[in-house]
């Protein structure tokens, strides 16, 4: 399956970022810390959308989820190349058919395993990790080759359903949470119906959780309407619940 359109749209959001970027094993990578004391061997990995780490969005959940307690870096997957924020406006030039090929998984898998190299190299011995969108995709495979601890996606992209679903409880131990809506061409409702059928009601000893949000679109999560308190309602939601899932797991 590839991107749906609403994978390009969405809302921009207010805020100051408060993390950095920092070049870890190469890759610049957009970081937030915990101001306070906090589990050095425990970090979040967060896997970006297609606007990447660029995104004011993306910047503040992964400052929300350093204000919650948990070191969390997002690499930068496009290499400075993400799809340009205006295009959520249906503006500029951006090309997406032009895009997608340079940007495959194939590409930004590697990029991915150099962030935890570093990590071990640094002694980090418990990852989770949250994707979005795009990233919910890695995440998932980074499950089947048991290189992080758990999972919590939100309106996940490019899954095959329901090969990976079956895979994933078959082959991944760690706990996964899908935070889904309403509106996905991505994971429509049969998709969420799929996943609890195969992982729901205990059959996923690790643990399976799957929160659903009313009249929501794909990228709820990411780049919803704050000024809408549904939509802000919605994402703020998907937020608490992967927090506290890392909380419980992680």
């Amino acid at each position: 399956m590839s991107h749906c359109d609403d994978c390009f749209k969405g809302v921009k959001h207010e805020g100051t970022p408060e993390g950095e970027w920092v070049k870890i094993n190469g890759i610049d990578s957009y970081v937030g810390t915990p101001k306070g004391d906090y589990s050095k061997e425990k970090v979040v990995l967060f896997l970006s959308d297609v606007f990447g780490a660029q995104l004011v969005n993306n910047q503040l959940l992964v400052d929300a989820f350093a204000r919650y307690g948990f070191k969390t870096v997002m690499p930068d997957l496009f290499e400075g190349d993400p799809v340009p924020v205006e295009v959520m406006d249906g503006k500029g030039t951006w090309n997406r058919d032009e895009w997608m090929p340079k940007h495959t998984f194939e590409v930004t898998r590697p990029i991915v395993d150099k962030i935890l190299t570093a990590f071990k190299e640094q002694g980090i011995g418990s990852i989770g990790a949250t994707g979005y969108c795009y990233g919910a995709r890695l995440a998932f495979d980074l499950a089947f080759e048991d290189l992080i601890k758990v999972v919590a996606v939100s309106h996940p992209s490019r899954l095959q359903v329901p090969e990976d679903l079956e895979r994933y409880a078959s082959t991944a131990k760690a706990p996964l949470l899908i935070n889904s809506c309403t509106v996905d061409q991505q994971f429509p409702p049969e998709s969420s119906a799929k996943a609890d059928e195969i992982l729901g009601d205990g059959k996923f000893a690790p643990g399976y959780k799957r929160t659903y949000y009313e009249g929501l679109h794909h990228g709820f999560a990411v780049r919803g309407d704050m000024s809408n308190p549904q939509a802000k309602a919605g994402l703020e939601g998907a937020f608490i619940e992967s927090a506290e899932w890392f909380a419980k797991y992680l």
